[in-house]
């Protein structure tokens, strides 16, 4: 009697052991999870396109979303009027200040017979957009919707990796299965777009959430064969839903027959073929549904069911013009994607891009160039280890297990072959197939621990080399994130800066120069922001910082040297202009020529001789005229103050008098009657000088 109680006082320790250990481990993971979500939250930060409006409802997805609540497929927002007289709309060149006026802001959305469309996937404004709005009568903002996403999908792997420690690597520390989750969510690509949370970033990060979903789902149909069909059909919804996020996932549908292929050849009793039958159809049909509506959805919207508005883009190029995938970008965007090493630099946040050359015909460039996975992720390098998994299983017991890893890799595979033909790359793509491969290296170095279960000095070797590569991987990501949060800010600054909201573009470029102190472009712009805002000695602190750090900047030395004319120290502003054309000669067409007609005045015809430079006021003013072919009143006069200047005074008097010819032309009786009075200086071989230092030829 005494006997039986004891075993059963031992039993129940043992079960409330057992279940204090669940509950702890569960604490540890959820804390491990808590923390990565918490920083997804704390490192999003909007992109410049949100910023450009005034409110989340002017977000493009919230705009997509205002059509189909009245009834229509296109975004409801104004064609910008001037838009639909150009010759060619989709000229980036003459579209530039209309796609960007923000009254209608419409970069990046695709104009077809006089409506504007989003090119971008239709799932997150079904799945996440128009129900907030619906349930909350608020709209979501980009930045919002990202940090969903990504937490949504992150918690998806955590989740897979809970469920497979839970039934093949029991034995494996719940600290080594945090560290993997861990790895699953700061050593995932994730970071770097949290950074700028725009358009771009909607579409990826529900893609990512959607496929790690359909591999929660896959996991299930391998392993719960009573509701396998059940599983099978939510797996090819939901995979179904990702394509209508990211179409370029199409050939990663693979995936989906993989339970049906698993039931098939590995059951111990015979299977009929109508049972399989069954599951093909639960895994194709849904998908094959979504596919054929968003194939309506095109129709509906070009007139072509494969067209889904890429060729119609208004952006920085012709798309219309453009090679959309070709197998001459496979080896470069290879490369890319896996083989390309960042530099390492001495100052934060270390990282430097170097630049891949040469590019193939067609292609468009690098986007954010933080890819070569294999060097910069080396932790992806335990994939290799994964088939460790089913060492010293039965082949019953790890067919199931096995089959998803081949689910994760194809997944890998056939999303990132398909992204290797398009015509650009970016790190920014990394979400459609990195995951499925960060997933399986986590299931190698669980496999690792597992395995060497009975060799402890090679479990501790394992260990240390697995956390390396562990902490390598997240530090590249966070550096990459820094990286890219800074130079967000610096676009976004500039997106400000050209809107005239000056003191919100000075915000955002001292955030860019408070991440990246040692950028000479971010101390640039942020010197051009207080130039703007009449703030000289500012300006020029920050274009000497830019200068220390890069002493060949030309745009700096050029910015600089027209801060020094408005201070009143040409002869120092001479200096830098001077090494602009060391530098880059033809740099001064490249610029405004208002500005570069205003220094060339300004150093022609200063009062004080310590101002004046009539050589580099001649080659300021002569940029300024062939940008606009002589045909300015004002610039051409200026240009002939700058020849008298230089003691050229035979090119001085041509000057002034095709001045008077263009103002006699064009009606400008003032302009005609004061290069008259200076044409007489010049026949006399006099420069004008003016009585007190101007910066502008105001007075012709």
């Amino acid at each position: 009697m005494l006997l039986q109680m004891a075993r059963k006082l031992g039993l129940e320790k043992v079960s409330v052991f057992k279940a204090d250990r669940r509950w702890m481990d569960r604490v540890v993971l959820g804390m491990a999870c808590a923390l990565v979500i918490g920083i997804y939250a704390w490192s999003a930060e909007s992109g410049h396109l949100e910023l450009a409006g005034p409110h989340a409802e002017n977000s493009y997805y919230n705009l997509l979303v205002q059509g189909f609540r009245s009834g229509q497929l296109n975004v409801k927002t104004e064609v910008p009027p001037e838009l639909a007289r150009l010759d060619d709309p989709y000229d980036p060149v003459t579209n530039a200040s209309y796609v960007w006026d923000t009254r209608h802001l419409s970069y990046e959305m695709s104009y077809y017979k006089g409506k504007l469309y989003l090119y971008f996937g239709v799932t997150p404004a079904l799945v996440l957009f128009w129900p907030y709005a619906i349930v909350t009568g608020h709209y979501c903002s980009h930045k919002d919707a990202v940090v969903i996403f990504f937490s949504l999908g992150f918690l998806a792997a955590a989740g897979l990796l809970y469920a497979a420690r839970r039934r093949y690597f029991s034995t494996v520390s719940i600290w080594v299965v945090a560290s993997g989750i861990l790895a699953l969510g700061l050593a995932n690509c994730t970071l770097e777009p949290l950074s700028h949370c725009d358009i771009y970033e909607v579409p990826h990060s529900c893609g990512f959430a959607l496929t790690m979903l359909t591999l929660v789902a896959i996991w299930n149909a391998l392993h719960k064969t009573k509701r396998q069909g059940l599983w099978l059909i939510l797996a090819s919804l939901v995979y179904g839903l990702a394509l209508g996020a990211r179409p370029s996932l199409l050939f990663g549908a693979i995936i989906l027959l993989i339970p049906a292929v698993h039931t098939w050849c590995a059951s111990t009793e015979p299977v009929s073929l109508q049972r399989i039958g069954l599951l093909l159809m639960a895994a194709v049909c849904p998908v094959m549904l979504i596919g054929l509506g968003l194939m309506l959805y095109n129709t509906l919207r070009f007139d072509s069911p494969f067209e889904f508005g890429w060729h119609y883009m208004l952006t920085d190029i012709q798309n219309n013009a453009a090679q959309q995938f070709s197998l001459h970008y496979l080896w470069f965007n290879l490369k890319l994607y896996l083989l390309e090493p960042i530099r390492w630099g001495h100052h934060f946040p270390f990282l430097h891009a170097r630049q891949m050359s040469p590019m193939p015909v067609n292609y468009y460039g690098v986007g954010e160039p933080y890819c070569g996975i294999l060097a910069n992720y080396p932790l992806v390098w335990l994939a290799f280890a994964a088939p460790l998994a089913w060492k010293d299983r039965s082949v019953l017991e790890g067919s199931a297990l096995r089959c998803f890893v081949w689910a994760a890799f194809l997944l890998f595979v056939t999303c990132g072959l398909t992204l290797c033909l398009f015509f650009s790359g970016s790190s920014g793509y990394l979400p459609d197939f990195l995951p499925a491969l960060m997933l399986l290296a986590v299931v190698g170095f669980l496999s690792l621990e597992r395995a060497l279960t009975g060799s402890p000095v090679w479990r501790r070797i394992a260990r240390w080399t697995w956390c390396l590569l562990l902490i390598y991987s997240v530090a590249f990501n966070v550096f990459a994130s820094v990286e890219t949060h800074a130079a967000g800010n610096y676009f976004d600054g500039n997106a400000f800066f050209h809107q005239g909201r000056v003191d919100e573009a000075i915000e955002y470029f001292q955030k860019a120069v408070a991440l990246e102190p040692e950028s000479a472009t971010f101390h640039i712009g942020l010197g051009n922001a207080y130039i703007r805002k009449g703030e000289l000695d500012e300006a020029m602190t920050h274009y000497h910082k830019a200068l220390e750090i890069e002493p060949n900047d030309v745009e700096g030395q050029y910015d600089l040297g027209c801060s020094l004319i408005l201070a009143g120290q040409s002869d120092k502003a001479a200096v830098h202009l001077q090494k602009v054309l060391e530098i880059e000669p033809g740099f001064f067409e490249s610029q405004d020529p208002v500005v570069n007609n205003n220094l060339a005045w300004s150093m022609a015809t200063s009062g004080d001789s310590n101002n004046r430079n009539g050589t580099i006021a001649v080659i300021l003013a002569e940029a300024s005229c062939r940008k606009t072919h002589y045909q300015v009143t004002t610039m051409v006069g200026t240009l002939a103050a700058a020849y008298a200047e230089d003691g050229r005074f035979e090119d001085a008097i041509l000057a002034a008098k095709k001045a008077c010819e263009l103002a006699k032309e064009n009606g400008e009786t003032n302009l005609f009657q004061r290069n008259q009075e200076l044409l007489g200086l010049y026949l006399n071989h006099q420069p004008y000088h003016e009585r007190q230092a101007n910066t502008s030829n105001q007075s012709l």
